[in-house]
C-alpha cells in the first residue's frame, strides 16, 4: 500500500477498460487483484470504474477538471507495469 497515492481533487473519475478472458489484459485483471482495495482505501469518494467487454484492448482512462480526458494503454503488461503507468496519469495535471 506505499506506493498507492491519494488522488488530488482534480482527478475527477477513473476508467479501466479491459477484456474478461484475453491474455493482453491478464496484467489488469491481476493489477485490479492486487491494488485495486488498497487505491479505493486511500479514494474512498473518487469513482474508479472497471468496464469489461470481450475482446476489448486494456486502457487505463483518466477525467481531469473541465472534462479534460488522458488515457494510457496497458496491453500485455505486469500488475506492477501497469501501477506505474496509473500513477503517472493520475499525477498528470
Amino acid at each position: 500500500m506505499s506506493r498507492i497515492v491519494k488522488f488530488g481533487n482534480h482527478i475527477k473519475e477513473i476508467r479501466i477498460h479491459l477484456c474478461q478472458t484475453g491474455a493482453t489484459s491478464k496484467g489488469v485483471r491481476d493489477f485490479i487483484e492486487k491494488y485495486y482495495v488498497d487505491i479505493k482505501t486511500r479514494n474512498p469518494t473518487s469513482p474508479i470504474l472497471i468496464r469489461e467487454c470481450s475482446g476489448v484492448q486494456p486502457r487505463i482512462w483518466a477525467r481531469y477538471e473541465k472534462g479534460k480526458e488522458s488515457s494510457v494503454s496497458v496491453t500485455s503488461l505486469e500488475a506492477d507495469e501497469i501501477l506505474s503507468k496509473f500513477e503517472s496519469l493520475i499525477n498528470k495535471s
